[in-house]
């Protein structure tokens, strides 16, 4: 077999846990935390008027539904977790698998369209635009690093391997493996590598 590259070997342990990286935080903790990177990402701070604004903001709504299903399912209240799913289909206008696991600071900007495989396993501080598919192909899903950005209308599909600090332009469509530090832009998507800050 051949050699892990470096990029891999950071989350390759999250691709193969059972409920990721979110066990050791609770429910509350990862709600907290998902509105200040909301806050953050949105309105430029973490003040209490813009975890307010963040929280009424589009998109809120699925992501806290998402984390009370997540919940759920880590308690084996099986009926709550399928009722959060229909209510995030519903009202939230996406469809987040049950099985879907992503570590604090998990952002949904808008979650209309938004579409991620119960399989799908995720790092921090993840932002997901509207309008994203995170499915999978032949069974094998998408495993995603930490700080990641997806674009409008992107498209990860199958089992590719996205690194930390990963950028996805709107509508690319990836479907192979991209490094640390890329942006993937394109139909196939073709990385480009970012200059490292030192």
């Amino acid at each position: 077999m051949g050699e892990i590259p470096d990029y891999q070997e950071n989350f390759l342990t999250l691709a193969y846990a059972p409920t990721g990286d979110t066990r050791r935080y609770g429910l509350f903790r990862l709600i907290g935390s998902d509105l200040r990177a909301k806050a953050e990402w949105m309105y430029g701070g973490n003040s209490g008027r813009s975890k307010l604004k963040a929280l009424v903001t589009d998109g809120t709504f699925a992501m806290l539904v998402y984390r009370l299903m997540q919940a759920s399912d880590r308690h084996r209240l099986a009926p709550l977790s399928m009722i959060c799913t229909k209510l995030n289909g519903f009202f939230g206008g996406c469809v987040i698998g049950r099985g879907a696991d992503f570590g604090p600071g998990f952002v949904l900007v808008h979650s209309n369209g938004v579409v991620i495989n119960g399989a799908v396993r995720g790092g921090k501080d993840i932002k997901i635009e509207h309008q994203v598919t995170i499915g999978a192909e032949r069974g094998q899903s998408p495993v995603l690093g930490d700080d990641i950005f997806v674009g409008a209308g992107a498209k990860i599909i199958g089992p590719v391997r996205i690194g930390s600090g990963v950028r996805v332009g709107a509508n690319a469509v990836v479907l192979a493996d991209v490094p640390d530090g890329a942006t993937a832009v394109g139909v196939p998507a073709r990385c480009i590598l970012r200059e490292r800050e030192p």
